[in-house]
């Protein structure tokens, strides 16, 4: 038996990672290729794999944005007060601003330098993920997302058990590595 994994299988799984960068192309682009990629390819158990992979952490860093923003709510509802003061206040002392002013707008610089710390990081992550997932899929090796959750369960494979009875049955055509 077989088991090495087919260059298509590779490409397809590797493909299946970067189609997730669609999403500065496409509104919700990182989880529609994906997952056309993935449904079309899931007799694979390699691909099937990567598939599951890709569409959960793509899941999981959605989750993870909505969360910093939830956190990030209350502070913003408490500070809102204090804005429209600081507005006011800077509308009717333009030449002249007090102290107190700039105290009141602290808060939302503290606030927003945090959710912007937290999700540049979140995309620093999803970046290096992302690429490193694409780069093991095309050597033919699984990968397992940092900070995913298992939305889609999921079966760590190695590369020599990766392939089952679908092997036997690969096309004449298509060139294995």
């Amino acid at each position: 038996m077989d088991t090495t994994i087919s260059e298509n299988q590779k490409n397809v799984a590797s493909l299946m990672h970067l189609s997730t960068f669609s999403k500065y192309f496409i509104p919700f682009g990182n989880f529609i290729a994906p997952l056309l990629l993935w449904s079309f390819n899931k007799e694979k158990t390699f691909t099937d794999e990567h598939g599951r992979q890709a569409i959960n952490f793509q899941l999981s860093v959605i989750l993870y944005s909505i969360v910093i923003g939830l956190i990030c709510l209350p502070f913003v509802l408490i500070y809102a007060t204090n804005f429209v003061s600081l507005v006011e206040a800077i509308d009717h002392t333009v030449d002249h601003v007090s102290f107190q002013d700039v105290k009141n707008f602290s808060g939302f610089v503290v606030i927003f330098m945090i959710a912007a710390l937290l999700l540049f990081g979140l995309f620093v992550i999803e970046l290096y993920a992302v690429i490193s997932a694409t780069m093991s899929a095309a050597k033919g090796k699984s990968y397992t997302y940092p900070i995913s959750i298992s939305f889609i369960k999921t079966t760590i494979l190695n590369s020599e058990d990766e392939n089952s009875d679908e092997e036997i049955n690969q096309s004449k055509n298509e060139h294995v590595s």
